[in-house]
């Protein structure tokens, strides 16, 4: 029987950032940001017949955190909740801190504890080398994954040294 013989070495780095990003409306802009500005110099491609963008982003997720609190700011329920873009994000945050059904059965006031809300965001990205990788963002690490040659990480990572929030 054949033996499988490694072709190519997949490569991934991460940068842990100092401070969390503050909030999902700027973790959003930075993300747009990068499909707009496009700082890594990538470049269209097609493959089966289809056009892709130099950078395009494949999956983002918003996950908020709640905590209940009694008159006596004893902790009377929790609850997480994940939407699938910003703005269901925003709408969703603004509709159960509304919800006094749910109020009600929690036995107390609803706060959302932002600070331990998550996002996520992945990009894809063509080098003009034709190698895709990816670029994937969270609220405290940016990470590249899924390359071979070291040029895209230290594109990926002058990038990163310009950006204040990414520190």
């Amino acid at each position: 029987m054949a033996d499988f013989v490694q072709n190519a070495e997949v490569k991934s780095a991460v940068r842990t950032l100092s401070t969390p990003i503050e909030d999902a409306t700027t973790f959003n802009n930075l993300v747009q940001s990068v499909i707009a500005e496009n700082p890594f110099g990538c470049v269209s491609y097609m493959t089966a017949g289809e056009d892709h963008p130099a950078v395009e982003k494949t999956k983002e997720a918003y996950t908020a955190k709640f905590i209940y609190q009694d008159n006596e700011a004893k902790i009377t329920g929790t609850g997480t909740h994940r939407f699938s873009s910003l703005a269901g994000y925003n709408s969703g945050v603004s509709a159960i801190l509304a919800d006094s059904a749910l109020t009600a059965a929690h036995g107390g006031v609803p706060a959302h504890d932002i600070e331990s809300d998550a996002f996520t965001s992945t990009l894809k990205c063509h080098d003009p080398s034709g190698e895709i990788y990816m670029v994937n963002f969270t609220r405290d690490r940016v990470a590249v994954t899924s390359y071979s040659d070291d040029a895209i990480r230290a594109k990926v990572e002058t990038w990163a040294d310009s950006v204040q929030a990414l520190a």
